[in-house]
């Protein structure tokens, strides 16, 4: 097992096959030691985790359903190592695009379910930049979707 992934282990997380893209787009892309992973969605146990910051779902739910979005951005960056996601130099940026009302304004704290949880999965490694940002509907209804640009060996 790998350091990662026997970091996630301690974190009671075992990362899920990588997600087959839904459309005409590939999961991810690399270019020279980038790896540019597609917008993950909020999912649990095979269910889209659905709902509307401000509306329908608390600060707390949208931060889990964020959570949920990392760890299918690791299982990507896993199948783009061919498997070795030792590989990870650093999680270079994410952009995190939240299910919300208009007058909604905690899309930080929402997203902070993902950056909190590769900070604590990855240490320095997991520091990133980032972008949250409100979508009037995300596709199929899911709370949360990020997408992530990784640095590998």
């Amino acid at each position: 097992m790998s350091v990662i992934e026997s970091r996630l282990a301690e974190l009671g997380v075992t990362l899920p096959d990588a997600p087959a893209p839904a459309a005409n787009y590939v999961p991810y892309v690399q270019s020279g030691n980038l790896v540019f992973v597609s917008g993950q969605i909020s999912m649990r146990d095979g269910a889209f985790i659905t709902g509307k910051l401000g509306d329908d779902m608390a600060t707390e739910e949208g931060a889990a359903a964020a959570k949920t979005c990392a760890i299918a951005l690791l299982a990507q960056l896993k199948a783009a190592c061919g498997g070795d996601i030792d590989r990870l130099v650093r999680v270079v940026k994410l952009t995190g695009f939240v299910n919300s009302t208009p007058d909604y304004t905690e899309q930080p704290k929402v997203i902070n379910g993902a950056s909190d949880f590769l900070v604590e999965a990855l240490g320095d490694k997991g520091r990133h930049s980032r972008s949250a940002v409100s979508a009037a509907a995300l596709p199929l209804g899911v709370a949360v979707e990020i997408e992530a640009i990784f640095e590998i060996a």
